[in-house]
C-alpha cells in the first residue's frame, strides 16, 4: 500500500511539473481579435461602442447575468466614460474605462477584472469603411501570469472569449443594420 500510495505521488509529483513547464513556455501575454462586416456607415456604428449605455445593448457578457448591477460614471460617452458591474459567477466583478476614442474609427478601453480572476487588460474596437459597409474588429489583450498559463494548458481561451465576441458582433450587426 505505501508502494502504490508513492507511486501515485510521484506520478501525481510529475504529472504537475509536467503541466507548470508546458505552461512556463506559454507567452507572457495574450490577444484575442474578432471581426464582422456590418452592412452600416462606421458613423452609425462608432456610437452603439462609444456610449457605454449602447454597447451594454450588445454586450454578450452582460447578458450572462441580465441582473448584474451596473454603475456609470464620467461622460456620457467617448474618452472617460465608464462604468462598473457586478454579477453573477459567469459575469464577476470589474470596471471599464474608455481611454481613447476616434470617431468614428476607434475605441480603445481599459478593462479591470476584479473577480473571477483578476486582470487588467486592451480593449480595442477598430471600424474600417469599405464597399457599403464597415469591418468592425473587437480585440483584447494583455499579461498571461503564470495561473492564467496554467489555465490555457486545459482551457482554450482564445475560444472561448472569442465565441462571446463573435455573439456580440453578431449583436451589433442586428442593432446596427
Amino acid at each position: 500500500m505505501t508502494t502504490l500510495l508513492l507511486v501515485l505521488g510521484i506520478g501525481f509529483a510529475g504529472l504537475a511539473v509536467g503541466v507548470l513547464v508546458k505552461a512556463a513556455g506559454r507567452p507572457d501575454t495574450f490577444q484575442v481579435t474578432r471581426s464582422a462586416t456590418i452592412a452600416a456607415p462606421a458613423e452609425k456604428i462608432f456610437p452603439l461602442i462609444d456610449d457605454l449605455h449602447q454597447f451594454n445593448r450588445w454586450n454578450p457578457f452582460l447578458k450572462k447575468d441580465p441582473d448584474a448591477r451596473l454603475v456609470y460614471s464620467g461622460p456620457a460617452s467617448g474618452r472617460g466614460a465608464a462604468h462598473a458591474w457586478e454579477g453573477n459567477r459567469n459575469v464577476g466583478k470589474g470596471d471599464v474605462e474608455i481611454i481613447e476614442s476616434s470617431p468614428p474609427a476607434k475605441v480603445v478601453m481599459n478593462l479591470h477584472m476584479i473577480r473571477p480572476m483578476q486582470g487588467d487588460n486592451r480593449v480595442e474596437f477598430t471600424l474600417q469603411p469599405g464597399a457599403g459597409a464597415t469591418t468592425v474588429t473587437w480585440s483584447m489583450q494583455g499579461r498571461q501570469p503564470l495561473l492564467a498559463k496554467v489555465m490555457t494548458v486545459f482551457i482554450d481561451c482564445d475560444k472561448m472569449v472569442g465565441g462571446d465576441f463573435q455573439k456580440g458582433l453578431a449583436e451589433l450587426k442586428a442593432i446596427a443594420e
